[in-house]
């Protein structure tokens, strides 16, 4: 067994766990798997205190190292209530000294990222020993946020840490295609995602409104389809974003949708795109059968023409060679049928007996294959399965090199995908979509023009109402699922689309409901007997999301101040 393994099974059984119900003087989010802290003791930080690690060649440690000594000296954290301990002057911390079983292990699904952290105030030093860099990562956060004040820092001692997730994959997904954001405001939410030991950021790179990734083989997507020259991405903004990632822990996960919206690829191949630029409901037609897009931005990709092949392996070719992830995702969702008939060589094709299902099949068939050829796991919308119009016979998307994400109809369309046998991303627009509840965003819409009709409860929105912080944390993504199912769910991730968000309301919309799934998917949302803890999490949330606006993270508040510093005084009972 790894030196790290065993000493984090040794921490589970010689010190005593505290209880969930239990209030601690200082919070960490997402909340330790363990914690115990058996006396409530603090101890002030050497002025030389410093991280002892053996990162010297393993550059996204060292480069963590760096950032969490500078971040102890300099966060000057005061927590809104001050934390109830016994402060012992007489011995300063003087060290934390890293172990790290494995240096070799690259970040990656299913890397471990367990830890065991000890702070001992006799000694006065600390240890923290990981399986690999990327939980002696988690472990820094943890020890990060024992620390509070200033002049010198104080941190929690005698305190002892045995922590790791649930859930390989906790992520958050970013739509930059409809508004653009820019690389600053990326790794500003990279940096928070790190904090809350989230470990994947799905960039949703391209859609029918923008295509801003310069890629090297097919610059003109980029020239024709982006918003402008100052709203691209550039290879070195990718390689920026990427490396920013990694000594933070967080996978840069690519999302390049197809066939489906890529109205934004017409500008520099219009041949193979259908129905790009129409009005997106012809003659008011709204109902799905008559649209040709789910929103306004029409356009999918022809699988009849040979070039939307020798695009698309280009296209994914190259962002193969930008992003190091092993996971591509290639959407295929919302494949609208009205776009595909306004073709006239689909028009043939369906009238010589073929059907919509099987166009899509010829498109997946085709580059699935050839993303499998990049060596990389192929990444769905669940839709290329599970719509009820058009969709693929399940036979061509093997489970082995297949992973789908789920959307819609909540725990009931997790059960369908993994009944299947493949593994499932849960990202439930029921609970995880973080655009939901702010309205729609077409003109003209009568619907918000009446009393008494559906957007009086959903705001008008088709996912309303907004997904409180609640909401998110109490959802169970196994829900409803056996044990043998329950292992196929990788995780989950809460998603931004950005019809309605853009750098301006970034932070607010994300932070902290984002922290919410992060600690659910971490260590879970109920205690030792089974009950959900959403009720002891918000003082934590509170506290938390008060050190993040402190570390420069707009999150929006979730109470007033005046109910973290009158305990029970806010709570229904």
């Amino acid at each position: 067994m790894a030196k790290a393994s065993l000493l984090s099974t040794l921490l589970f059984f010689l010190y005593p766990i505290l209880s969930y119900s239990q209030t601690l003087p200082i919070n960490v989010w997402p909340k330790p798997t363990n914690i115990s802290w058996p006396v409530p003791t603090a101890a002030p930080l050497s002025p030389s205190f410093k991280i002892i690690s053996p990162c010297a060649d393993h550059s996204y440690l060292q480069s963590a190292v760096e950032r969490f000594t500078s971040l102890l000296f300099s966060e000057r954290y005061y927590p809104i209530v001050t934390p109830a301990v016994n402060l012992t002057t007489s011995r300063p911390l003087l060290s934390l000294t890293i172990s790290v079983a494995d240096l070799s292990v690259p970040l990656q699904h299913g890397a471990d990222e367990s830890y065991a952290l000890s702070i001992t105030s006799s000694t006065g030093l600390a240890n923290l020993s990981a399986a690999t860099a990327w939980g002696a990562m988690r472990g820094l956060e943890t020890f990060s946020q024992l620390t509070w004040g200033a002049d010198p820092p104080l941190v929690a001692t005698d305190v002892y840490v045995a922590d790791r997730p649930l859930f390989p994959h906790r992520g958050l997904m970013l739509d930059t295609a409809r508004n653009y954001y820019p690389v600053a405001d990326i790794l500003r939410t990279i940096e928070a995602m790190g904090a809350n030991k989230l470990n994947v950021f799905h960039w949703h790179l391209t859609d029918a409104q923008s295509f801003p990734i310069v890629l090297p083989t097919e610059p003109g997507l980029a020239e024709k389809g982006s918003y402008g020259t100052g709203m691209q991405y550039t290879p070195d903004d990718v390689k920026t974003v990427v490396e920013f990632g990694m000594s933070r822990g967080v996978r840069v996960m690519p999302e390049i949708d197809a066939p489906a919206h890529t109205g934004s690829w017409a500008g520099a191949h219009p041949d193979i795109v259908t129905c790009a630029n129409m009005f997106w409901v012809p003659n008011g037609a709204a109902d799905w059968p008559n649209r040709l897009a789910a929103e306004p931005g029409t356009g999918q990709l022809n699988p009849l023409k040979s070039e939307t092949y020798d695009v698309f392996r280009n296209v994914a070719a190259d962002v193969a060679s930008l992003f190091p992830e092993q996971l591509y995702h290639a959407g295929a969702d919302e494949v609208t049928p009205g776009c595909w008939k306004a073709d006239s060589s689909i028009q043939a094709f369906l009238a010589a007996g073929g059907t919509l299902s099987q166009l899509l099949e010829l498109f997946v068939s085709s580059t699935h294959s050839f993303v499998l050829s990049l060596n990389r796991t192929v990444v769905y919308w669940e839709d290329v399965l599970l719509d009820p119009v058009v969709r693929v016979n399940p036979a061509l998307i093997s489970p082995k090199n297949t992973i789908l994400q789920t959307w819609n109809n909540g725990p009931n369309n997790t059960k369908l995908i993994v009944s299947a046998g493949y593994r499932a991303i849960v990202s439930s627009s029921d609970f995880y979509y973080l655009d939901c509840g702010h309205g729609d965003f077409v003109g003209n819409n009568s619907i918000y023009d009446s009393v008494g009709s559906d957007s009086d409860s959903d705001g008008g929105s088709w996912c309303g109402p907004f997904k409180t912080w609640q909401r998110i944390y109490d959802y169970d993504i196994t829900y409803g699922l056996s044990e043998d199912e329950a292992k196929l769910v990788l995780g989950g991730e809460v998603a931004l689309w950005s019809e309605q968000a853009d750098s301006t309301v970034l932070d607010g919309r994300i932070w902290p409901r984002a922290s919410a799934m992060a600690e659910a998917l971490w260590s879970g949302n109920r205690d030792p007997a089974g009950r959900k803890r959403y009720a002891e999490a918000t003082d934590r949330l509170n506290d938390w999301r008060h050190r993040m606006v402190g570390r420069g993270i707009r999150a929006e508040p979730i109470q007033p101040l005046w109910c973290r510093t009158r305990p029970g005084m806010c709570n229904t009972t």
